[in-house]
């Protein structure tokens, strides 16, 4: 599996390299709106999650793919390999990594080690990536605790001129027991805590986008871009490209305009082709009317 995604990978990057303007511009004939404006200011905080291109190595492939179909900046996963080696990489390609997803383990465990990856790379913000369940707190005093926990930490990075932010998945919109959500929560113990939103995630939950990026927008620094598909049994996880599933972008950019608001990151957590999803994600941002980003 993993050979045959290699292959691909290859042979995609030899085609993006003999003409990368041409592949933009098929992300945009498949939409059929035409050229994208590549001058648009959503466009000029775009990023890739790497997460996205995880199963088709290596990773200097996926970003010589990246670069060539006009990214700029791109964030790695929690867990990723050597910082220096990546931040070589990345200086090879002409990319840069805003944010990036760290393990809520190793901000325990090791924070130095945390804010010397971040500062490696010229990150702004350092995101917890994941809860799994059997360390999720099962009622409102337990993520009461969690929020304390996360306010010591963003004290602690904000000394080091970073930004701590909690990433969002499904079960952070899941009801505890005496009716309140976790995220509200978590965030009334810590006030320095901002918010990585998952629009994907927030659509999955059955819960409104706009009224939570809208409640929370002061503390939106990053948000993940992802676009939830019209059939869940799409072979993708039920996942879809940026502007080819079911999420209402329109509605959303005026809150995703926000002046504080830094890199807007697809994602797409199974695609079959990530090339295509990385094409044709771009060529929907790009074609989003900049006077929303003004």
């Amino acid at each position: 599996m993993k050979t045959r995604g290699m292959a691909k990978t290859i042979l995609l990057l030899f085609l993006v390299l003999l003409a990368p303007g041409a592949a933009a511009q098929s992300g945009a004939n498949d939409r059929g709106k035409g050229a994208p404006v590549a001058s648009t200011a959503f466009l000029e905080r775009l990023a890739f999650q790497l997460y996205s291109s995880r199963n088709f190595p290596p990773l200097e492939a996926q970003l010589s793919v990246l670069a060539g179909l006009g990214y700029e900046a791109v964030e790695f996963g929690a867990g990723s390999g050597s910082a220096a080696d990546m931040k070589e990489l990345l200086d090879r390609h002409g990319l840069k990594s805003p944010s990036g997803h760290f393990d809520l383990e190793l901000l325990r465990s090791d924070p130095a080690s945390v804010v010397a990856r971040a500062h490696l790379f010229g990150m702004d913000v350092v995101a917890i990536a994941y809860l799994p369940p059997e360390a999720r707190p099962k009622d409102s005093e337990g993520w009461l605790a969690l929020g304390r926990e996360l306010q010591d930490f963003a004290e602690l990075l904000g000394k080091h001129d970073l930004k701590l932010a909690w990433h969002t998945h499904d079960f952070e919109f899941e009801k505890l027991p005496d009716g309140s959500y976790p995220l509200d929560r978590m965030f009334e113990a810590a006030p320095s805590l901002f918010w990585q939103p998952d629009i994907g995630w927030l659509t999955r939950a059955g819960q409104d986008p706009y009224s939570w990026l809208e409640r929370y927008l002061d503390r939106v620094r990053t948000v993940h871009l992802k676009d939830v598909a019209a059939e869940p049994d799409n072979g993708e996880g039920g996942w879809a490209d940026i502007g080819y599933g079911t999420v209402d972008w329109t509605r959303l950019l005026p809150l995703l305009a926000g002046a504080e608001i830094g890199a807007l990151i697809v994602e797409h957590d199974d695609p079959s082709d990530f090339v295509r999803f990385a094409r044709r994600s771009r060529a929907t941002v790009a074609a989003w009317p900049s006077t929303q980003a003004e």
